[in-house]
């Protein structure tokens, strides 16, 4: 990627950093780099390819620094999904778009083939790699989606509270679970416990292939 294309798309993402995804623009962008719209065209195409270039520019933080990182599968994938949520945690407007668009740019595949490298290094069998992939990233984007957009913020566990108003006979579950819903959310043991879970759900896969 060259300099200036760089230099684009983080204007991109500071401009979705102060005004939301909405406001990025090729008119926006020229104006925030100095240019006009039509120079930008020789690095970004359309608005389309903006806004891979910026997914792309994102999951750079996901990357290792060392491209020759040996570090366990589950090490690898446990460390991809928390450098994921920071990304989220810095920009919050970025979980949906990571949500919504494909991993197309290079640094994009690069993080995809982090979790098909370290699956197929766990010993799953070749053709559940890409179901578990897809499995474990919708997983880790959804988190940090549900996270960003408020979706896990704290409130009363009362059903009456969040359902209007039911009788606790019309929702058995949330009755029998009333004490457990009024707890603190403690998100970050939370995201620990699932990724601790995805890592033996990885295993019980590479097991059954096995057998």
């Amino acid at each position: 990627m060259s300099g200036r294309r760089d230099e684009i798309l983080d204007a991109a993402v500071a401009i979705a950093d102060e005004q939301g995804v909405d406001a990025v623009s090729m008119r926006a962008l020229a104006d925030r780099v100095g240019v006009t719209p039509m120079a930008l065209y020789r690095h970004v195409k359309d608005k389309s390819a903006l806004l891979d270039g910026m997914v792309g520019r994102l999951l750079t933080a996901l990357l290792p620094a060392d491209p020759a990182d040996r570090h366990t599968w589950d090490e690898r994938l446990r460390a991809l999904a928390h450098a994921a949520r920071a990304v989220t945690q810095r920009h919050p407007w970025a979980a949906q778009l990571l949500f919504s668009r494909p991993a197309v740019t290079p640094d994009g595949l690069r993080a995809v083939d982090i979790i098909y490298t370290a699956l197929i290094e766990a010993g799953v069998p070749e053709p559940q790699v890409p179901r578990l992939e897809r499995l474990i990233s919708t997983f880790v984007i959804g988190f940090a989606a549900s996270e960003a957009s408020g979706r896990f913020a704290p409130g009363p566990g009362d059903p009456r509270g969040r359902r209007g108003h039911l009788d606790d006979s019309e929702l058995p579950g949330h009755s029998a679970l009333g004490p457990w819903l009024d707890l603190p959310l403690d998100l970050t043991a939370e995201f620990e416990a699932d990724l601790a879970d995805i890592a033996r759900l990885v295993e019980a896969v590479a097991r059954r292939g096995e057998g």
